[in-house]
């Protein structure tokens, strides 16, 4: 009996001491990045810096407005395509199709999911920055080379449509079939039943998951650097070209280190990218806890 207890405490010790690890290893990055970036903060101002445009290192002027407006516009466009249609996805295969269909769907979504970004981007740079090129910006009256916002968005949107199209069929299927059965039983429709007890019940969950889908599209790097132009500006349209923050680490991290403030630059664009994480799953966290209550 005293060797049982002693391996009870011991199991609950080692996963107290993992958890702490694990919350450890976000403090340590977080002081980490916030160190390195320190010498560029005691030059310029945080305000300069976010909100300046020119980007030339070798004149000293740092300005990250552009990589965040790029990260902002990717990151939109990607949601706004594959919100809908990962969510009507969702709903069908857990709702109205057959389970034959489902039994193919699942591995399907599991080999999508697993893919490697980088043939994400090769299929981008393929097939649909040609079509922006030789399609869509022609039909609007615009020239473009087709490395733009609107390719980002693309291929970060059916990046994340696996991702989200899973985590919104688990949730459907934990939602109990008694909440469905009353509800027919009340004379709803199945998509009255959809719409007002199904959906209604896996809000909070879908909150969780739209922001684990956000925060992939925000530090996703190799698809967007290929299909985005890496053109230092700020976009004021879907078919202008973009930079975003994780191409601009990946594109000059290692070279042109020994400009001044080059490596520092680099780390608070990582820091950036690190809050902007953080704040997001803050405000989750605080809408969920509103939902609930």
């Amino acid at each position: 009996m005293t060797y049982r207890i002693f391996k009870d405490k011991m199991a609950g010790s080692v996963m107290a001491a993992l958890t702490m690890a694990a919350i450890l290893l976000v403090v340590v990055m977080a002081v980490e990045l916030c160190v390195k970036s320190a010498p560029i903060l005691r030059h310029y101002s945080l305000w300069t810096l976010l909100t300046e445009s020119h980007w030339k290192p070798m004149k000293g002027e740092f300005g990250f407005l552009p990589f965040l407006a790029g990260t902002f516009w990717c990151t939109v466009v990607a949601i706004v395509l594959a919100l809908p249609v990962s969510l009507f996805m969702a709903v069908y295969l857990t709702e109205y199709a057959r389970p034959r269909l489902r039994a193919y769907a699942y591995p399907l979504l599991d080999i999508l999911a697993g893919l490697p970004s980088v043939i994400y981007g090769v299929w981008g740079s393929l097939l649909i920055v040609p079509w922006i090129s030789h399609t869509v910006a022609p039909l609007v009256g615009k020239q473009s080379s087709g490395y733009t916002v609107l390719a980002g968005g693309i291929v970060l949107g059916v990046m994340i449509l696996p991702l989200l199209i899973s985590l919104f069929m688990e949730l459907f299927a934990n939602v109990g079939n008694d909440l469905r059965e009353a509800s027919t039983a009340l004379g709803a429709t199945r998509w009255q039943t959809v719409k007002h007890v199904v959906l209604r019940q896996s809000a909070p969950g879908m909150m969780a998951a739209i922001v684990l889908a956000l925060s992939r599209t925000m530090g996703e790097t190799i698809a967007v650097l290929m299909v985005c132009g890496n053109l230092v500006i700020v976009p004021s349209s879907l078919l202008d070209a973009c930079y975003p923050i994780p191409a601009l680490i990946a594109n000059n991290y290692g070279e042109m280190l020994s400009v001044p403030m080059y490596e520092s630059a680099l780390m608070l664009a990582a820091f950036l990218l690190f809050i902007l994480v953080v704040l997001m799953n803050i405000g989750s966290r605080i809408i969920l806890k509103r939902v609930r209550s």
